[in-house]
């Protein structure tokens, strides 16, 4: 009997530590299958912005049966929304992603094999982003729970990440105004929580107006609309050379004519500013829209335009940062099976020089503060509230983002064990900061002495609405 009384007493004795984080983990491991299948769902849908439907319901459905409080639609994007559990104490923010790209597909294989009449894939991996994220609510749910915590755990559902800016009207209405930390994550080639920033940018699509004519028969009465999209191409060119070298600059035509002999009335191209501050996006934007409008003028042309969407820069938190990097090498990196290992010598073997090494999945990158040139809408979160993200290595080392090996591998198991990663980190970082208050308060100060005094918060895309038809 006083085993038995002694081996109680032991039970319930509260769990060290490691012990917490050993359980914690072990839990989401047992969660595997529905983080894959979640992920591959996603990826086989590959819904791009703002139409996300099924994939916004699929995250929502699951939470739902977990026991979060759901409230659907916010901030006037049909398919954002925000799960929460817990009624008090510090607010930790999970975001997650599930848009994918327009304009390329592949199936989950290793060589190129794109999937007929789908136009659409997630060669950027946000139905990992998704499906790992949830799978961090739901584990730190569980330990809110059994611990008996005070802390609230809220995802927010991101639509249109992809030149769409889901996010910044989400901080525009203010839904992160009692948050004290916000957790992110991406799908990457590599394991790192380095304090890296985010370039500054802004979209808009320029529609050029003209007059149609038969270009053989009546030239003389026609103004060509192309002709005024070529001009401003040309002047936007010429003016790379004039720009600070952190810049960049693209487009796409998007409308440019259907008939050699018919001169196009009209003509749209699509164009992205950076730099990595927004005052610097803001400079150079005002030169593009002047050479928009002498382009229009020189072709007798007319020519106006609609931002689609602008983000802030990352805001980086090296005091949450050192916390995140501390947690993944807690965790550990990606190991591959024979068969996973086979897959990956032969999409490795289609690069052409890449920067790392076949083998390095299975390790932590060094920490370290740097320049990212991607962009992205978590930049106005960090204005929010103090924000910290990792990378983790759902693709092969040597994937560039956006290309044909990445939606390959986003959508097999080594892109599913990668999400693991990154459910793992945040939330044995979550849990760091629901029990560490000296850590919160100290994040805390170092972002408000980063946004500076008297900060208020300005996004890049004005008072648009969201524009829930640009990839339509």
């Amino acid at each position: 009997m006083k085993r038995l009384i002694l081996s109680a007493f032991i039970a319930a004795l509260p769990l060290s530590a490691n012990a917490q984080y050993e359980d914690v983990m072990s839990r989401i491991d047992g969660r595997y299958d529905q983080t894959a299948d979640i992920a591959r769902q996603i990826w086989e849908w590959a819904e791009v912005g703002y139409q996300e439907e099924k994939a916004s319901g699929l995250l929502k459905d699951t939470l739902r049966a977990e026991g979060f409080d759901i409230t659907e639609g916010v901030a006037g994007i049909p398919t954002a929304f925000t799960a929460q559990f817990g009624g008090d104490g510090p607010v930790i923010a999970l975001l997650a992603e599930f848009d994918a790209l327009p304009g390329i597909n592949q199936d989950a294989v290793s060589t190129r094999t794109p999937i007929a009449d789908k136009n659409a894939s997630h060669a950027c991996g946000h139905n990992l982003f998704g499906a790992g994220s949830v799978g961090a609510a739901i584990a730190i749910k569980e330990w809110l729970e059994e611990t008996g915590t005070p802390g609230i755990i809220r995802l927010y559902g991101t639509p249109a990440e992809e030149g769409g800016s889901g996010k910044v009207y989400m901080v525009r209405e203010g839904l992160f105004e009692d948050v004290d930390i916000a957790l992110h994550w991406h799908a990457s080639n590599k394991n790192s929580a380095a304090a890296q920033t985010s370039l500054a940018n802004r979209s808009a699509k320029f529609r050029f107006r003209g007059v149609s004519a038969h270009a053989a028969g009546a030239p003389e009465r026609a103004r060509s609309a192309l002709d005024g999209v070529e001009a401003f191409n040309m002047m936007v060119n010429m003016m790379r050379e004039h720009v600070p070298q952190e810049s960049r600059i693209h487009y796409v035509i998007t409308e440019g004519g259907n008939a050699p002999n018919v001169v196009p009335d009209f003509a749209e191209v699509f164009y992205y500013v950076r730099h990595p501050e927004a005052k610097g996006v803001e400079h150079i934007w005002g030169r593009v829209e002047e050479a928009a409008r002498g382009a229009a003028l020189g072709t007798g042309t007319k020519v106006d335009w609609e931002v689609i969407h602008g983000n802030n820069p990352l805001l980086v938190n090296e005091t949450l940062a050192k916390v995140m990097d501390e947690k993944l090498r807690e965790v550990g990196g990606v190991t591959y099976t024979k068969e996973e290992e086979k897959y990956a010598k032969k999409i490795y073997a289609s690069f052409t020089n890449p920067k790392l090494a076949l083998g390095s999945q299975e390790e932590v990158q060094p920490y370290e503060r740097s320049l990212g040139y991607g962009s992205t809408d978590v930049g106005d979160v960090s204005f929010a509230a103090p924000t910290v993200g990792l990378n983790t290595a759902t693709w092969v080392p040597g994937t560039s983002a956006h290309s044909w090996q990445s939606a390959s591998t986003s959508g097999m198991s080594i892109g599913f064990k990668g999400a693991q990663v990154a459910a793992k980190t945040l939330t044995l970082t979550a849990i760091e900061l629901y029990t560490n208050p000296e850590l919160r308060e100290t994040a805390r100060a170092e972002f408000e002495e980063a946004r500076g005094e008297n900060y208020k918060y300005q996004s890049l895309l004005g008072d648009r609405k969201p524009p829930l038809d640009y990839r339509k």
